[in-house]
């Protein structure tokens, strides 16, 4: 079993089209063989729109967001505890582009992208908080999210907590 990385920095992008999302198979690492939209972390340097951009470029094999295609929609703080008992958070900045250039196709990241209604996802396959925050991003709604994870975010610990917020702070 590959050893559980500790990430305190992410960035998250779903492909949205009408009612309907994008999501692949995650291959590697904490999620692995759940769906989820294309994202990792962000470099020393980075901002994470910067961040986003070159995530999206790099696993999704063709696709390009430019910044002006994005819009932030959340920003998630998961409190993890890894299996040796340590705990740490990551705050991941969440994204949705409703235009791009080229399609997503399978990578060494993420296979299989596939188009879901939003209203429909298949919950079980995605990450554990995911079907209760992820449906009002996708909505456009501008939302702070807590959700607690055990060792390799495959349980939650207790509940997902949901703040609706007017915006974010301006990303260069």
């Amino acid at each position: 079993m590959e050893s559980e990385k500790t990430l305190l920095q992410a960035v998250l992008c779903f492909f949205v089209r009408g009612d309907q999302v994008l999501l692949a198979e995650k291959m590697k690492a904490i999620g692995k063989g759940r769906l989820n939209g294309y994202g990792g972390g962000i470099e020393p340097g980075e901002t994470p729109l910067k961040a986003i951009v070159r995530e999206v470029a790099e696993e999704s094999g063709g696709a390009y967001v430019g910044p002006e295609d994005l819009v932030k929609v959340a920003v998630a703080d998961f409190h993890n505890t890894k299996e040796d008992g340590a705990t740490f958070i990551c705050r991941v900045h969440t994204y949705i582009a409703r235009s791009w250039i080229g399609n997503p196709k399978s990578t060494e990241d993420l296979k299989d992208p596939n188009w879901y209604e939003i209203g429909n996802l298949p919950v079980e396959r995605l990450m554990p908080a995911d079907s209760q925050w992820l449906p009002l991003a996708l909505s456009g709604k501008k939302i702070m999210v807590k959700a607690s994870y055990g060792p390799r975010q495959e349980t939650l610990i207790g509940e997902v907590v949901i703040e609706e917020v007017n915006g974010f702070e301006q990303e260069d």
